[in-house]
């Protein structure tokens, strides 16, 4: 989805103070100050005008901002959003009661008990490895505090009395079956804005950026006019090689060590590569690269030098977070995670004659993995040895493999 609005626009990113992509170490803040910060993010990147794009509780503010700064708005597009969050007449016993489902909501979050995909996105939901991946997102993206917080002040936000002060075109898009924010109050607003377009999407999931996002040819009409066909670019194939050697392959051509400014990114990739996807601690990362450095500030600066190596190697590549670093396995490959998929022990013994990062053998974070490829490995020889017990030829061969990796 942002990928696609940086086709059409320049897309400069917000969010509240307290969560997201803003800082932690502060508390969120009321509506009337978000509106503020916005302005304040729109001056400090130079932004006179601007079209607004706002999801889920975001819309409110938008449409605050545009009430209050008329000025700075051009047009406004919200997905799934309303003018309040709870409705003015919801009885307290109600109001209560929701109160308890977001307790339970804020002691679940980041951990493998998570409500978020089941309440906000069907969609995800179902699958396995989203559902084992989001907590750690979600401890990226709030505290428990600061959820509680959020829920709390939803049940004060309700720019109604505004509405009819918007003179900047609205478009409203809203998924027929969203339960977290019901379809009846994105009707509601449309009715009381003075120029504006509601289109009801098909699907369940709260979440803009889930069910496809084909709306966005309405959104790129609406704010430009016309729908452009964005060029399609013939993807990087990114190979990571482990096994043998460390080395990166762009496009059938080795990256150069010339390339990778420092030994430390490619001890940083090899890490990476044992983890064959999963997060690894920033701090065992700095451990391993800096381990006589005690200073947080200066190791966390570093950090970030290598990882910006290793990415501009990979062209990306990478995922990161405020705890944790994990290879993007779904922009580039990875040898090891391809051994997993070779079921023939000719296969596996062809690959796996090769140890893993021979220029780390003796680091300790590679031990797990050099110890799982040599039992497989192991096994795949001991079959290959049982079917060729007349082979000499064979045999030998096979006791070569075995004296060439000291198994």
């Amino acid at each position: 989805m942002l990928d696609r609005f940086g086709t059409f626009s320049r897309y400069t990113h917000f969010d509240k103070r307290g969560v997201g992509a803003s800082d932690r170490g502060t508390r969120v803040v009321k509506l009337d100050q978000r509106v503020d910060d916005l302005r304040a993010v729109m001056d400090a990147a130079g932004i006179e005008r601007a079209h607004i794009f706002a999801q889920s509780e975001g819309g409110p503010m938008a449409f605050l901002f545009a009430a209050t700064y008329p000025d700075r708005v051009d047009r406004i597009v919200l997905h799934g959003s309303a003018a309040k969050l709870v409705p003015e007449d919801t009885p307290p016993e109600r109001i209560e009661l929701a109160r308890n489902v977001q307790r339970q909501f804020a002691d679940a979050w980041g951990t493998p008990a998570s409500m978020t995909l089941d309440y906000f996105s069907p969609t995800l939901a179902a699958d396995p490895e989203i559902r084992a991946w989001w907590p750690s997102y979600e401890r990226s993206a709030a505290t428990r505090d600061s959820l509680l917080e959020m829920f709390l002040q939803n049940e004060e936000v309700d720019v109604t009395g505004v509405l009819g002060e918007v003179r900047a075109p609205v478009l409203m898009l809203h998924r027929i079956g969203d339960q977290t924010m019901p379809l009846e109050w994105a009707r509601e607003a449309v009715s009381l804005l003075p120029d504006a377009e509601l289109i009801e999407l098909e699907g369940d999931d709260h979440y803009c950026f889930v069910g496809g996002i084909e709306w966005m040819d309405t959104v790129e009409r609406f704010f430009t006019g016309q729908v452009s066909t964005p060029p399609v670019a013939r993807p990087t194939l990114v190979e990571i090689v482990t096994l043998g050697k460390l080395e990166v392959v762009r496009d059938g051509a080795a990256v150069p060590i010339s390339e990778w400014g420092s030994k430390r990114a490619r001890t940083l990739l090899a890490r990476l590569a044992a983890a064959r996807g999963w997060p690894v601690p920033r701090e065992e990362l700095m451990d391993m690269l800096w381990p006589d450095e005690t200073d947080l500030a200066k190791l966390s600066a570093r950090l970030s030098v290598q990882l910006s190596h290793v990415r501009r190697v990979l062209g990306g590549g990478v995922i990161a977070d405020r705890q944790t670093v994990a290879l993007d396995l779904d922009e580039v490959t990875l040898d090891l995670t391809a051994v997993e998929q070779l079921e023939t022990p000719d296969e596996i013994v062809d690959r796996l004659q090769h140890e893993f990062s021979p220029a780390d053998r003796y680091e300790s974070w590679a031990e797990p993995i050099r110890a799982e490829l040599d039992a497989r490995l192991d096994r795949a020889l001991r079959q290959l040895e049982r079917e060729a017990i007349d082979d000499d030829v064979e045999l030998a061969r096979l006791a070569a493999i075995r004296g060439s990796r000291h198994l």
